[in-house]
């Protein structure tokens, strides 16, 4: 078949059936084009055939012949939508960003065309990009981009420097992710997974060689759980193979609701196995029968329930009682998790899409008796993770144990489908919360139960984060697992926080109305944290909060809501930076990984700043395990680790550099560590490398929606978020990460939730045309402001921001909607039918 690709000729062979973006990929090796979603849902595929847009994905490869396809390799580099992007930082992990900048140039083309130098208004962008999905939420950034590109102000062909140090290679496609890899001699492998909820699993026959993944119990307890892998030369031949697979399955029966008979984990060493929904240690708690809990963490826990008591028969106003629930979440990362295993002799080499290159070598030393040196792991970019790519998963045991089957590298990357069953969500929880104020407006006493659902999972631990909001008043806290044969919940980006201040935050602003009172000066009453102070300052003169109307009882009502959000500080203290001089460039190094959350650039601009050098004299090579000890991004722990590292390792170079050039120093080298904070840790050592510092960080969220009641539909269309974090290294990076943060915060409140049939736990929502997530159409006018002040303690007095950015975004939309209609919304999402049903009564 010819066809002309990127202004050249080419005649490649096609199998009937391959899509355009197969073969760009596999026998081209264009891996610009890449796959996310499989259904032309998501535009990470995009390509121009005869300069209109198409999904690769879907199109027929016979489709393009004789027709001209232009690629974001095509587009050079240098056209003006590529310089706008990497000029405003219109991208994070990277993984969509080639489909984007094809669509938007195409878009330019015809808007230049039409309207010259004209900027285009907002919706027009929208209507434009409405085919893509940015999982990062880098949709303020895109609008800034398009409408630059468009009005001509990248036209100037100067070089851009853009603030992520690697945003050249990801507008052109030239970012590598684990998908891309191809190895000589690669097989691809494919997961077989159980169709039943709950079995014992028997003989398992095939024609070919597999490997097992079971449990020991060899129990299969969720629709979807690995069974078994299988390799062969191609993946239609991978996925041949695996339908060739005959399990013997004992069915038992499954268990929807925690009161079934049945018992999931019948015994204590099959509750060993189950797998955690949070980061931190588990408290410990009593089983009873599908139910663990209650795990405590109160605070004079019998006063608070005997005040709470005492009011609710006095029937005071000062009493709020309220049951709040949450959907399930999934984490649905553009990249998939993906693997490519490969043995060389006794060491094992993985291209690995991960959060966590340290952690995940170390795990992966444990599990296959090697020695930390036999462990070697590439994690060059990283297509989002999101708290979902922090262990070793299925994808990566399935390659590792395939390579070694056929002594052949292997690559598992797992489909749409199988990331939405099996790649982690957010557990759902229903949490029953009492407040109470005493005569002076302080806040007396509250208790919160949450009960989690997180499937086969145990520790969601959502109401243990309340002990940390609103001072010292009394509180009874307790968190139950409700275990049933579903897919397990894992942590996802402040695990518990998002749905507890869902609870939490709403019980707070309806005390304030019952009290009359100004919602943010009550919350400054009750909270006792400086940095939260200069934020509700700040929140409470923006115009957005001080002229907020009375809605009316028309069809289309705005309201204005706030909530509030505290985090604590992570950090590990183990963090290195190597430094070297090679060839006149100070190379840095760390076993770290960039998820798009900019540890590169962070890295970077530390060692350019210390050392007084300009952007080409610094490069910072990362994601490889052999480099110098390098955190997790978890628990917003990565830049307050590693860039006091880097400036440690830049003071150790000017040091040992003296008088000398960098041209006169090639091959020194210093190694710079994180410097302990002033006045220490709260834990008196790390836990899985993890320390708690002293402090917490803070955010106040203002949001402001239009509630259409006759549809049904919430729109946010303005956002306002302050977030206290100390010094910021990176401030385009660090504003498009809280943006981001602010439009997970919305799906997570207006669309997302995972659905499963109710009878035996299959997903249901296993593709993102049923799972909706975020559009750039979703996405209201943000306005980040970082408060900077509060964090002398820290070498260099910057923490994490990544969780805090978005825990309160969904409870301040639920606080906006009730005071548009005067309903509060009890349930995530805030569907159209409950909010019809709540402003009908």
């Amino acid at each position: 078949m010819e066809f002309g690709l990127n202004g050249k000729p080419v005649d490649v062979a096609a199998e009937p059936g391959e899509t355009v973006a197969r073969v760009l990929r596999e026998r081209l090796g264009l891996t610009g084009t890449k796959v996310a979603c499989g259904t032309g849902v998501c535009g990470t595929c995009t390509v121009q055939v005869d300069g209109r847009t198409a999904a690769s994905c879907l199109m027929p490869a016979e489709a393009v012949a004789d027709r001209a396809v232009t690629t974001v390799e095509g587009l050079g580099g240098d056209h003006p939508m590529q310089r706008a992007f990497a000029a405003h930082d219109a991208l994070q992990c990277g993984y969509c960003t080639p489909g984007f900048v094809v669509e938007a140039a195409a878009f330019m083309d015809r808007w230049r065309a039409e309207h010259g130098t004209a900027e285009p208004s907002r919706e027009q962008i929208a209507e434009a990009l409405s085919g893509h999905l940015c999982r990062c939420g880098a949709y303020a950034a895109v609008y800034e981009a398009v409408a630059a590109a468009c009005a001509g102000k990248h036209d100037d062909e100067e070089p851009v420097t853009p603030p992520r140090v690697e945003a050249l290679s990801k507008i052109t496609g030239a970012a590598e992710y684990t998908a891309d890899v191809v190895l000589e001699g690669q097989l691809e492998g494919v997961i077989v997974r159980s169709p039943h909820p709950h079995a014992k699993v028997g003989e398992i026959r095939y024609d070919g060689p597999l490997v097992e993944m079971l449990p020991p119990d060899r129990v299969v307890r969720y629709v979807g759980q690995p069974v078994a892998a299988v390799a062969a030369p191609t993946l239609e031949e991978a996925l041949a193979a695996a339908a060739r697979v005959e399990v013997e399955y004992s069915v038992l029966p499954a268990v929807m609701s925690s009161d079934d008979e049945t018992v999931v984990y019948p015994t204590d060493e099959g509750r060993k196995w189950a797998p955690r929904a949070n980061e931190g240690p588990l408290a410990s708690a009593e089983w009873n029968g599908n139910v663990r809990g209650p795990a405590g963490f109160s605070w004079r826990g019998r006063t608070a329930a005997k005040r709470i008591e005492k009011a609710r028969e006095d029937g005071g106003r000062n009493l709020v009682e309220a049951t709040f629930t949450t959907g399930v979440q999934a984490h649905t990362c553009m990249e998939p998790h993906g693997c490519v295993a490969r043995w060389e002799g006794e060491d094992l080499h993985l291209h690995l899409s991960t959060q966590a290159v340290t952690r995940v070598a170390e795990q992966a030393a444990k599990r296959w008796k090697l020695r930390p040196e036999q462990i070697h792991i590439v994690a060059e970019h990283v297509g989002g993770g999101f708290g979902s790519k922090v262990n070793v998963t299925s994808d990566v045991v399935a390659a590792v144990e395939l390579s070694r089957l056929h002594s052949a590298p292997v690559r598992v990357v797992l489909s749409r489908a199988e990331e939405l069953v099996d790649g982690g969500t957010r557990p759902g929880v229903r949490i029953e919360l009492a407040l109470l104020a005493d005569d002076g407006g302080g806040l007396s006493a509250f208790t919160m139960d949450a009960h989690g659902d997180s499937g086969v999972s145990i520790g969601s631990n959502a109401a243990w984060h309340s002990r940390f909001f609103y001072g010292n008043a009394p509180r009874r806290i307790r968190d139950y697992d409700h275990v049933t044969n579903r897919a397990p919940g894992i942590p996802f980006r402040g695990p518990g926080l998002p749905p507890m201040l869902w609870a939490l935050e709403q019980g707070v602003d309806e005390m304030a109305l019952r009290r009359g009172e100004d919602p943010i000066e009550l919350r400054r009453r009750w909270d006792g944290n400086p940095k939260r102070h200069a934020l509700y300052d700040r929140a409470s003169a923006l115009p957005l909060w001080r002229d907020r109307e009375d809605p009316g009882t028309g069809r289309m009502r705005r309201g204005v809501g706030v909530a509030a959000a505290n985090y604590m500080y992570f950090l590990d203290p183990g963090t290195k930076v190597s430094l070297t001089v090679e060839q006149g460039v100070v190379v840095a190094r760390i076993a770290t990984q960039d998820i798009g959350t900019g540890s590169r650039s962070v890295i970077a601009e530390v060692v350019r700043s210390e050392l007084g050098l300009k952007p080409g004299q610094v490069r910072v090579e990362l994601g490889r395990s052999d480099h110098a000890y390098g955190p997790t991004s978890a628990s917003s722990c990565s830049t307050p680790s590693i860039a006091p590292a880097a400036q440690d390792a830049a003071r150790r170079l000017r040091k040992a550099l003296g008088a000398r050039s960098l041209d006169e120093a090639d091959g020194v080298e210093v190694v710079g560590r994180r410097p302990r904070d002033r006045r220490g840790y709260v834990t008196p050592f790390p836990l899985d490398h993890f320390a708690i510092g002293r402090g917490f960080t803070g955010a106040v969220v203002v949001t402001e929606v239009e509630v259409d009641t006759l549809l049904g539909r919430v729109r946010p269309t303005r956002v306002w978020s302050g977030v206290a974090a100390g010094r910021i290294y990176a401030p385009r990076l660090a504003r498009s990460q809280c943006e981001g943060g602010v439009v997970q915060g919305i799906g997570y409140a207006l669309f997302e939730q995972r659905q499963e049939d109710p009878s035996t736990g299959t997903v249901l929502t296993a593709n993102l045309e049923d799972y909706h997530i975020p559009g750039i159409a979703d996405t209201p006018e943000i306005d980040v402001y970082f408060h900077t002040e509060g964090w002398d303690h820290v070498p260099g007095r910057g923490v994490g921001l990544g969780e805090v950015c978005t825990m309160a975004v969904a409870a301040s939309i639920g606080n906006a909607v009730r005071h548009a209609t005067g309903w509060r919304p009890h349930d995530l999402p805030i569907r159209p039918d409950l909010l019809l049903e709540g402003i009908g009564k």
